[in-house]
């Protein structure tokens, strides 16, 4: 396998049990969010426990594009100061909006706040067509109109105002979008079928703290009382905890066995989750500040289907699909999200495993061990879920691409090898 002199990579050798503690950093996919909503109003913001990713200052170079002033200088405390002085120009060009799908984020605080954007088409992981038919059309729906040319989206509004809108799916991103521009559309708006992640809580939340009037968080219908533009201001927030992240420490402990505290984890973001965790024959106790993964001896197979919050996430699947291929049995995995996510199987089947995919559905017969191999990280949460493979394979495996995982986790390596797995980065 080929690479440039340059390149990184992560080398896992078979580990286990694990023990210890491990403390779950910010979540990305609130981080970003969050720090695009810093367009909506002047002043100082403090962001804290951001998480140290490479998506964090992708964001925050799009932001200083717009006119918005980061200072990044505490992120290893977890510390990001954002100064908005109001010299915002709503144009993200297309080399930075590219980089990251959490760059589209900006288009419902520019065109809420300034009548106006252009943004480029976004860029991110490539699993699946991902359109932003949904963004659009709420926002089409509170008065903006929208023109495509040179692979940009260009939207215009005079003010946007309040209106009824029901999501064909409750997609995050459109959710994220419609909330962030409705804060200042004239009267009121009902959002129907509403995302319900942790993460738009999260942002809900922060919007409150900033003057936002919103009634319905953390539920399927959100109805936001316009303000006017000028009438919010600038707030500290703390980002919450990343579930993706944590989960992935617990299908660790899944695969490789032992006992891990994970410290900040929130039970209640991953409930279905822990469950069908549960359902594999883990022992998952939550605690006050985090949650107690055990495993000893194999997991059982099950069958698993991802769905919107608060089902399984489809961020958790690559990581379901690790811990099934070592399981006792066969279990089936459905995607109902993101039908062209299944691309890293080929790199699970170079270590061994038995999976068969067929559209939708993925067929995983379970092995007592895998085989160490070259692979590559696909994506974000695949690329994790490579390394957790890692634990349970025999020999060496090697990650290449790990710049995938960079984008997503903070210090993954580190923190696995301070529960005992045999793991580094060269």
């Amino acid at each position: 396998m080929p690479k440039s002199p340059s390149e990184e990579q992560i080398l896992v050798r078979q580990s286990g049990p694990l023990s210890g503690s491990v403390v779950v950093p910010g979540a990305k996919n609130s981080a970003l969010k969050l720090m695009a909503a810093t367009l909506l109003a002047d002043g100082d913001y403090t962001i804290t426990n951001t998480p140290h990713i490479a998506d964090v200052p992708i964001m925050a170079t799009l932001l200083e594009a717009l006119g918005v002033v980061v200072d990044s200088s505490r992120m290893d405390q977890g510390i990001l100061r954002i100064t908005n002085s109001g010299s915002i120009t709503p144009v993200a060009p297309y080399e930075l909006v590219e980089k990251i799908r959490a760059s589209i984020n900006v288009l419902g605080p520019l065109l809420g706040r300034f009548g106006e954007v252009r943004v480029a088409m976004p860029g991110g992981d490539d699993f699946g067509s991902r359109p932003i038919d949904m963004h659009l059309a709420g926002l089409e729906a509170m008065g903006a109109t929208f023109t495509f040319a040179h692979g940009d989206v260009i939207g215009v509004c005079e003010r946007l105002h309040g209106a009824e809108i029901t999501l064909e799916f409750p997609s995050v991103g459109a959710t994220e979008n419609i909330l962030t521009a409705a804060v200042f559309a004239k009267g009121t708006t009902v959002l129907d079928n509403a995302a319900r992640e942790p993460e738009i809580t999260d942002l809900a939340t922060m919007l409150v703290s900033m003057g936002a009037d919103i009634e319905g968080i953390g539920s399927g219908t959100l109805v936001i009382h316009g303000v006017e533009v000028g009438k919010l201001h600038s707030a500290d927030h703390r980002v919450v905890p990343d579930r993706v992240q944590a989960a992935t420490y617990m299908s660790a402990v899944g695969v490789a066995g032992g006992e891990v505290k994970v410290i900040d984890a929130i039970g209640e973001h991953m409930d279905m989750l822990l469950k069908r965790f549960t359902d594999m024959g883990m022992r998952i106790t939550p605690t006050e500040d985090g949650v107690i993964a055990e495993a000893s001896g194999r997991l059982k197979s099950i069958d698993v289907a991802t769905l919107p919050y608060p089902g399984i996430a489809t961020d958790y699947k690559p990581l379901i699909v690790t811990m099934l291929s070592v399981a006792d049995g066969v279990g089936i995995v459905t995607e109902n999200l993101y039908p062209g996510r299944f691309r890293y199987v080929e790199e699970l089947q170079r270590l061994g495993a038995d999976i068969r995919t067929d559209g939708h559905h993925a067929v995983v017969r379970g092995r007592e061990s895998l085989s160490g191999a070259p692979v590559r990280a696909p994506d974000i949460r695949a690329g994790a879920a490579l390394v957790v493979a890692g634990l349970v394979a025999k020999g060496t495996t090697v990650i290449h691409d790990i710049h995938h995982i960079d984008r997503g986790y903070e210090d993954l390596v580190g923190r696995l090898r301070s529960i005992g797995a045999d793991i580094e980065r060269i």
